[in-house]
């Protein structure tokens, strides 16, 4: 009689730490996990982990995770990009937001010469 093929020390150490779970269940409970694993496209062992808990903590984290870089950028974009000017009235700042205020500022500008720094240097 031949033995079965000799596992690696590699694979060994893989079913050590992710042990096999098996179980039986009725036929509506099998039919719905294979439902949900279909339509969410979820294995078993995330719809296992979904059950303990764990797959949901680790989306909430990755969830927050993507607010806070999101929100940074949008603070870093908004303190380099945003064009703000303080009203004549009660002070508080305007942002310039409206195509008639874009308008507005270029006339301006184009009224009073503006231009790069490096064009004005070269006259």
């Amino acid at each position: 009689m031949s033995k079965g093929k000799r596992k690696t020390p590699s694979r060994v150490r893989y079913e050590e730490s992710n042990p096999t779970v098996s179980c039986r269940v009725p036929k509506k409970i099998y039919d719905r996990l294979q439902e949900i694993k279909l339509k969410q496209g979820k294995s078993f062992a995330d719809i296992l982990k979904i059950g303990l808990g764990i797959l949901q903590l680790k989306a909430r984290k990755e969830e927050n995770a993507y607010s806070k870089g999101y929100n940074d950028g949008y603070r870093r974009a908004e303190l380099e990009f945003k064009v703000t000017y303080a009203c004549n009235v009660c002070g508080k700042l305007i942002v310039v937001s409206t195509r008639t205020e874009k308008e507005a500022i270029k006339q301006y500008m184009e009224e009073h010469s503006w231009g790069h720094r490096e064009c004005h240097e070269k006259e």
